[in-house]
This record gives C-alpha cells, structure tokens and sequence, in this order.
C-alpha cells in the first residue's frame, strides 16, 4: 500500500480530529497502526485534538480513615516470639588501637619479630606498619592477629554491623 495525497490529507484530518492510530487505520483500510504511527511522525504531526474525557479530572477516591500499624522486626516464624525475651547479644567494645610513634615500621623497617599490619593509605606519605611485637609463627601482633584470624560466624556479625 502507498500513501497517495487524498491518504495522506485524510491521515492529517482524522489525526487533528483526535482519533487514535489503531482508528485511523481502521479507517483508511489496508494498513497497520504502527505504519499510521510513523506516517504521523515522518509528516511531523504534533498536538491533536484532546478527546472530550481527557479534559475532565476523574474525582479522587476517598481514603477511608484506617490506622495503620507497622510490623515488628521479628522476622521468622513469630507464633512464639512473645513469649520468649529475647535479649541481644552485647556487642564488644571497639578499642582503639593507638600505635606509637617509636613503634612505626615502614616497609624497609620489617622484619619477623615486627607486626606487618598496614596503618592508612599506601599512597600517603603517613603510611606506615604496625610494628608491634609478633605471636610466635603468625605476621601481626596480638591485637592485630583478633582482628585478621576472627572465627567465621564473628566475621559475618562485623560485617552486617557496619552496614
């Protein structure tokens, strides 16, 4: 099918009329939606008529006044989670380890009786390592060797509380 004048002058007046591109081809015949949807966009077409509803604000619905009440954090099988307290676990305390300055290695400074455990960004110039006293067989010092070698279950509990 070719679009002739007399289809194309019809196209632009069904389409200013406000008809849809599934009724346009409906009307013209012999011709798809799609191919009146890129007609109208190869001839530029823009605005059309709005259709009578479209005008119109649909009335809202009115909310009825419901009180709403949000879930607990229990999460799991809850047929049986008031009647048990539930006590958390304490967390441990977070020490700080503060390194002093006569203890800093830099990596020239290691050696096997010193802790290699990394302080900072490599790329600054306050980098240094830890240089603490080792444990027999294991490359960080005793505060250093809690915190690389943590039992799985540990680990998993650190990292959901920092998230």
């Amino acid at each position: 099918m070719s679009w002739t004048d007399e289809r194309v002058e019809l196209l632009k007046k069904l389409w200013s009329d406000g008809l849809s591109a599934s009724q346009i081809a409906a009307e013209l015949g012999g011709i798809t939606r799609n191919a009146v949807i890129g007609k109208v966009h190869r001839l530029g077409l823009s605005g059309r008529a709005k259709s009578p509803s479209a005008g119109v604000a649909r009335p809202r619905k009115m909310r009825s006044p419901m009180l709403r009440i949000g879930r607990g954090a229990i999460r799991g099988n809850t047929a049986l989670a008031h009647a048990y307290e539930i006590e958390a676990e304490a967390e441990p305390e977070l020490l700080d380890n503060v390194i002093p300055i006569g203890q800093r290695r830099t990596l020239l400074e290691l050696n096997e009786q010193t802790c290699r455990w990394p302080v900072g960004d490599p790329g600054s110039g306050d980098f240094f390592f830890c240089g603490g006293n080792t444990i027999e067989g294991l490359p960080y010092c005793a505060y250093h060797s809690r915190i690389a070698y943590q039992p799985p279950a540990d680990r998993r509990r650190d990292r959901r509380a920092t998230r």
